[in-house]
């Protein structure tokens, strides 16, 4: 048992790489907070995961909104007592537009969800951490954080800011006894593809952009983004911080 006795928060763990963490973070015993919209998945998640040696606690939230993003925050700390874990993993993909086609409101909603919400937690988890000697961040990043052609403007420089936010947190806090690194999948098969933006997707972005993706070696799944998030969250990784760990098969070592 990696985490047995630890208390973790996983954002966006309705589904696909969240659920899949989340998962694996109760199976090896911590108790985790599962966070999304979509409360009744995320029941039915617990509910699945009812006979693991840790547990699932479903948590409605609409990371979007501060207020709710904080409060999240507070509850569980008041709820468990601590938090040792953060898993940032909600994100919302944009539909490939470059910046020039870019609207105001795909720009604000998936900043609001990809960086924002990340200031609302973290800022939230270090003073938490900080109280108690310690703490693990892990943030789900995207090799489009590590690379300017992965996706359209918005999500490019949102991933991008995730990285960037990543690294700082992990210099400013080391001596505090807090990791924070991030996951950059490659191809994943996840939810993102069905994500409001993608049913539009902008047709000079996609056209620039597919043509590339034919040096991907093959997809990931959920299950082997999990298993480098519980690597990052327990001691196996303790001399690993602020980096930015790219999962995606080789396609970018080309």
């Amino acid at each position: 048992m990696k985490l047995k006795g630890k208390v973790a928060i996983v954002t966006g763990a309705s589904g696909g790489m969240g659920r899949d963490i989340a998962h694996l973070f109760a199976k090896e015993g911590a108790t985790v907070y599962a966070a999304a919209r979509r409360v009744e998945r995320l029941e039915e998640l617990a509910e699945n995961t009812k006979d693991l040696e840790g547990k699932i606690i479903p948590y409605a939230v609409d990371l979007m909104d501060q207020e709710a993003a904080e409060k999240m925050m507070d509850f569980v700390k008041e709820d468990a007592g601590k938090l040792d874990i953060l898993v940032n993993n909600a994100g919302l993909m944009d539909d490939f537009s470059p910046v020039g086609d870019v609207t105001d409101e795909m720009l604000h909603r998936v900043f609001n969800l990809n960086v924002f919400s990340l200031f609302y937690t973290m800022r939230k988890a270090v003073n938490i951490f900080n109280e108690q000697s310690g703490g693990i961040i892990v943030n789900v990043a995207s090799i489009g954080g590590l690379f300017g052609a992965r996706a359209g403007a918005v999500y490019t420089a949102s991933k991008h800011a995730v990285v960037g936010l990543t690294k700082n947190t992990a210099f400013m806090y080391a001596n505090k006894n807090i990791r924070c690194n991030a996951i950059c999948p490659g191809g994943v098969e996840t939810e993102i593809g069905s994500s409001e933006f993608m049913a539009h997707v902008n047709p000079d972005g996609i056209a620039a952009i597919m043509p590339m993706t034919v040096g991907n070696p093959r997809s990931g799944s959920g299950e082997e983004i999990a298993t480098i998030a519980l690597f990052l969250a327990c001691d196996d990784s303790s001399f690993i911080n602020g980096q930015a760990i790219a999962a995606d098969s080789g396609w970018t070592a080309y």
